[in-house]
């Protein structure tokens, strides 16, 4: 330093000085970590706020849900009344074609809303939504009924699974009330009536029901915006599928995983149905078109990288706009099939859809909840599922992403359960990604991920009484991938299986539950070595702050 003699005593007295600057610099850190801790602040959540789109263990989930995440559904206009159709509300006569003509008059009008005064409506037939905006609305759960009498096994016929044995699939598919594009349930009835079993997703058996309208060049996971080889086919308000291939190492389903050395350790050719799950296929929305550059309506849930062939293509035509309101869906009380062989009483199912919603409806003594299959962008708001038990209270799988079920309630169930039988909960699988648990009360079941290999959801804000069991055949890959969140969870009975998953999931985050300990089903990691996932504030719960992570996120990047 010009000017300046320095001197060995001059030295030794910097070099003390800078000493006791980081000393004290590393007391102030940890007195503000302990003041963080024990105000409930986890080091997480400071940690996202800084990178929300790209932080390694928390994914961000603040756009989940109907039309990125919106409070109040639309008011659709009524246009037609169910009860004009010929529908009574005597619990005796078969309403389902009246109810049904109701719904198909409000497609042909364009859409709008179809209104079912209180009282019980006898149903003997499944309700289908095929046309977009179409909103069928009772006068509240707990006014307006719909007792459904036959099954889906019935109704459409026996339903076997594409991955043989004698599996029934109305053990995880179709509901009595079903959301999806009438060009979709076409093909699948038809399917199933002539036993080819069908693929339920946004393309076809052989992923053929496709056209490339661009190739897209390398981004990162959290871009709002990609570039295109060609935008000509390209227009805001567009749904298009970004679908990524994986390659002969499988590096797409280990990027899934988080990457590093377990995933790359992991065998992955012998999980066949796992891998009958790619390419992976996310549904967006165009928001605008610049030239080359495209801005989509979320942000990447995944790199994209040129090793997986990334494009945007079309798909079956989807469902949007439309919802289900204020009514109770009862079927025939039935005894709980055994494990696999539901016959299809089953409740609501929004399949191929896209902003679509359900608010206030209740199913009881049902063989299935409430369905996501190939469902993206939806909310499930003010649900409940009571009566005899269920194999599935709620299921997403098939590659449905971005959805939220908020305010959820799983009541105990009013029968014993028969033996064979099993009661998952919250299920999640099929390489289902970004979806989001909040406000639930769950009197029996558990956190369901049934391999598959789901990744980057959350669970938040939820009081169970863990005594389920998760499912997934060995075939089917890992239980989770990278960036699982558990946030402020009250296990009621402190049973661990799958509550605490810090031992189980890559790059995942468990932050604000109860003491629990494991016993009955108890899992081993799938993947080797430091799974880099964390835990914090464990012990605590409900002083944890941000006390619901989904509702923090949303006010973020707005």
């Amino acid at each position: 330093m010009s000017g300046t003699h320095l001197t060995r005593r001059t030295l030794l007295a910097g070099a003390s000085a800078m000493a006791l600057g980081a000393t004290a610099g590393r007391a102030a850190a940890t007195d503000v970590a302990a003041t963080d801790a024990a105000a409930g602040i986890p080091t997480l959540w400071k940690e996202f706020r800084r990178t929300p789109l790209t932080h390694p263990q928390i994914p961000y989930i603040g756009r989940a849900g109907y039309r990125g995440g919106a409070t109040r559904f639309p008011r659709r206009r009524v246009v037609a009344d169910v009860t004009d159709h010929g529908a009574v509300a005597d619990g005796t006569t078969d309403c389902a074609p009246a109810i049904n003509r109701a719904i198909a008059a409000a497609g042909r009008a364009g859409g709008g809303t179809v209104t079912i005064p209180p009282g019980t409506y006898r149903i003997d037939d499944v309700i289908r939504i095929g046309d977009s905006n179409v909103v069928l609305r009772g006068a509240g759960s707990g006014r307006t009924a719909l007792y459904a009498t036959k099954n889906l096994t019935e109704l459409i016929g026996v339903y076997g699974s594409r991955y043989g044995g004698d599996k029934s699939s109305w053990s995880w598919a179709g509901g009595l009330i079903w959301l999806a594009p009438s060009a979709r349930w076409d093909s699948l009835t038809t399917a199933i009536r002539a036993r080819a079993w069908p693929f339920e997703g946004w393309t076809g058996n052989r992923r053929d029901e496709w056209t490339t309208l661009t190739t897209v060049a390398p981004a990162r996971q959290g871009s709002w915006t990609v570039t295109v080889a060609d935008a000509s086919a390209l227009r805001p308000g567009r749904l298009v599928l970004l679908r990524l291939a994986d390659d002969p190492a499988h590096t797409l389903l280990r990027h899934m995983a988080g990457g590093g050395p377990g995933p790359a350790a992991y065998v992955w050719d012998d999980k066949t149905k796992l891998t009958s799950y790619v390419p992976y296929e996310w549904p967006v929305r165009i928001a605008r078109v610049h030239g080359r550059r495209v801005t989509l309506e979320r942000p990447l849930p995944l790199d994209v990288r040129p090793e997986w062939d990334p494009r945007l293509t079309t798909h079956v035509p989807e469902l949007t706009g439309s919802g289900v309101e204020g009514l109770t869906l009862e079927a025939a009380q039935t005894p709980q099939a055994p494990h696999l062989l539901d016959k299809g009483y089953n409740g609501v199912v929004l399949q191929c859809a896209y902003d679509c919603w359900v608010d206030d409806v209740t199913v009881r003594h049902v063989d299935n909840g409430f369905g996501l299959v190939a469902a993206s962008a939806c909310t499930l708001r003010r649900t409940r599922v009571a009566g005899r038990g269920s194999h599935h209270p709620y299921f997403c799988r098939e590659g449905s992403h971005d959805n939220l079920v908020e305010d959820f309630t799983v009541e105990e169930r009013t029968v014993p359960a028969p033996a064979g039988t099993q009661l998952h909960g919250i299920n999640v699988e099929g390489l289902s990604s970004y979806n989001v648990w909040s406000r639930g009360d769950m009197r029996m079941g558990t956190f369901d991920s049934h391999r598959g290999l789901p990744f980057a959801n959350v669970r938040t804000d939820i009081t169970v009484n863990n005594d389920g069991r998760h499912g997934g055949d060995a075939s089917a890959g890992p239980l989770f991938g990278a960036r699982f969140t558990h946030w402020n969870i009250r296990v009621t009975n402190g049973r661990a299986g799958l509550m605490r998953i810090d031992g189980l999931a890559p790059y995942s985050a468990t932050v604000g539950l109860n003491e629990v300990r494991e016993f009955d089903q108890t899992d081993l990691p799938d993947f080797t070595g430091d799974l880099h996932s964390r835990l914090e504030l464990y012990g605590t719960t409900d002083a944890v702050r941000p006390r619901n992570l989904h509702e923090a996120q949303r006010t973020l990047l707005r």
